[in-house]
């Protein structure tokens, strides 16, 4: 287990526009397009190797999370591959991937390398980043250790109904690899920080440990948006379907629903699901919506066309 998340943790650069497979020019919208699609074909609920599945859907997202994020796309652009010589991320406490401590009157980088947060140790020290701690001290007078900060990746199904994950800990060039157990709460918002106590840096002179804080980041759904508490689905009908009206399947958090869907249905139309979006509060949950947009043959056949004639001569063309 440990030689897995030693080599979770190596800080290789990664190709985050081959992960998607996309071109470095490509748009927003085709990142976007690309992540959904390969998020789909790798989730863990519906591949056969869900092992293998598992690791490849963490990729994808770790790559959109990127690529999807104007500030943070500029900054993987800028420094690429030599993104270990580039600045410390925006917030962090000395170099990327490290912090600093003091004893005495001088100042000692101390590294932190993390497993099982969901993203690679290359995401955490180009975006991470560990922040706070540093202390003024002076001789032998007793200081508390840094704070260190990593981010956690939760899945939406985790924010939802809780659960406990594994994570490991290494300090600076020591060895040890400490494993902790970390309960993700119920109702856990983005943002938010996990606090384990005494976990972050050594103190110096008899100084305590600082706090390890493990700072929450929503897993990127490749069927959901996330706004506020609720979620939008992007609920592809066929013209048809749109015009007659039909009864669909929806997907949610917690199971497949069914939706009728009204004749003369118009694009950009929303119908909402009560109660089946993120968790507000201890009891309530906010809503799902399901915005539609009306799809069309791409390459309709012959049959297809004097169909679709037929309707528009009926309209008068």
């Amino acid at each position: 287990m440990h030689d897995e998340i030693r080599k979770q943790m190596s800080a290789q650069f990664r190709d985050y526009y081959q992960t998607l497979g996309v071109a470095k020019s490509a748009t927003a919208q085709e990142i976007k397009s690309a992540f959904r699609k390969l998020a789909r074909q790798h989730h863990p609920d519906t591949a056969k190797d869900k092992k293998a599945a598992e690791e490849k859907f963490k990729e994808v997202n770790e790559a959109y999370e990127v690529l999807g994020d104007p500030e943070k796309r500029k900054r993987y652009d800028e420094f690429g591959a030599n993104w270990q010589h580039g600045p410390p991320p925006p917030g962090a406490g000395g170099p990327a991937g490290g912090g600093f401590r003091r004893r005495g009157a001088q100042v000692f980088e101390q590294d932190f390398e993390f497993g099982g947060t969901g993203f690679s140790d290359f995401f955490e020290q180009m975006f991470g980043g560990m922040r706070g701690g540093a202390r003024n001290g002076f001789g032998e007078q007793p200081q508390r250790g840094q704070d260190a900060e990593a981010d956690i990746l939760v899945t939406l199904e985790e924010a939802l109904n809780g659960s406990t994950r594994q994570i490991s800990f290494r300090r600076g060039n020591s060895k040890k690899l400490e494993t902790f157990t970390v309960k993700i709460p119920k109702g856990i918002r983005e943002g938010q920080k996990i606090r384990l106590a005494g976990q972050g840096g050594t103190g110096a002179g008899g100084g305590g440990a600082g706090d390890l804080f493990l700072r929450v980041k929503y897993q990127r759904h490749p069927d959901f948006e996330i706004d506020g508490e609720d979620l939008v689905y992007d609920l592809e009908v066929p013209a048809w379907d749109a015009v007659l009206g039909a009864s669909v399947t929806v997907p949610t958090l917690g199971g497949k629903v069914k939706l009728k869907i009204p004749p003369g249905t118009q694009s950009g139309k929303k119908f909402r699901l009560p109660g089946m979006g993120l968790p507000l509060g201890a009891t309530k949950r906010g809503d799902l919506f399901a915005a539609v947009s009306i799809t069309v043959p791409e390459s309709p056949d012959s049959k297809e066309k004097v169909l679709w004639e037929a309707i528009a001569a009926a309209h008068g063309r």
